[in-house]
C-alpha cells in the first residue's frame, strides 16, 4: 500500500509543478495487461491465498516480476522505464536468490509496527543469513506518513523511475508510440504531418 501511497504523491505533484497530467492519456503501452497481472498475482499471493503451500507462494511471487520485467521491456523507449526496470530487476534478483522472500531488517519491521514472524512466508520477511541483505528491504518508512512499511534500495529506484516517467510525459507530448515499432523491434517517432503545398500567387 505504501508505494501505491507514494505514486498518488508522485502525481500529486505534477500538476503543482505545471505539468499536465492530461498529457498520460497519450501513452500507449504495448503489452500493459501484463502490468494488471503482475498486480493480480500480488493480490493472488498477500491476499487471497496467503496460506497457500510455499513453493506456490514462492512461483506466484516470482511469477509477477517475470510479468512486469516483460512489460517493462516492451515500453523501454518510455523515458524513466530503465529506472523503474533496474530497480524491480534489483528486487527480483534479491528474492531468487532468498527462496522467494525479499529479505527484510527485523529492525526495521519492528518500527513500521510489524510482527516479526521468521516461520511465515511473505513477500517481504525475515530470511535467516540473507544473500545481498543490503538490497532488501532494510528501511521503515517514516512514522508521520500513513499506510507505514518497509522499503528496500529497489523500491526507492522505481519511485525515481516513476518520478522521471510523469514529469516527462506531462511536459512534453509523447513521441514515442510502444505499440509502433520497426523492422529491429525500436520504436518509431511518431512523424509530424507535412504541410499542404501552397498554389503558387499569381
Amino acid at each position: 500500500m505504501f508505494m501505491a501511497f507514494a505514486f498518488v504523491l508522485l502525481l500529486a505533484s505534477v500538476p503543482l509543478t505545471g505539468g499536465r497530467l492530461a498529457l498520460l492519456a497519450e501513452l500507449r503501452l504495448q503489452h500493459g495487461w501484463l502490468i494488471l497481472l503482475s498486480l493480480a498475482l500480488q493480490v493472488l499471493m498477500t491476499s487471497v491465498v496467503p496460506d497457500a503451500p510455499r513453493v506456490v507462494l514462492v512461483g506466484l511471487h516470482l511469477a509477477s516480476y517475470v510479468t512486469i520485467a516483460w512489460a517493462l521491456w516492451c515500453n523501454r523507449a518510455l523515458p524513466g522505464l530503465l529506472v523503474i526496470a533496474l530497480g524491480a530487476g534489483t528486487n527480483a534478483a534479491v528474492i531468487a536468490l532468498n527462496g522467494g522472500t525479499l529479505p527484510a531488517s527485523p529492525a526495521a519491521l519492528e518500527r513500521a509496527g510489524f510482527t516479526v514472524d521468521p516461520e511465515a512466508f511473505k513477500n517481504s520477511g525475515v530470511v535467516s543469513e540473507p544473500v545481498l541483505g543490503w538490497l532488501g528491504d532494510i528501511a521503515a518508512t517514516p512514522a508521520w506518513l500513513p499506510f507505514r512499511n518497509v522499503i528496500s534500495i529497489g523500491d526507492v529506484v522505481v519511485l525515481l523511475g516513476a518520478a522521471l516517467l510523469l514529469h516527462a510525459t506531462c511536459r512534453t507530448r509523447p513521441y514515442v508510440v510502444a505499440t509502433r515499432r520497426g523492422a529491429h523491434g525500436a520504436p518509431v517517432p511518431r512523424q509530424a504531418p507535412e504541410p499542404s503545398a501552397q498554389p503558387a500567387q499569381a
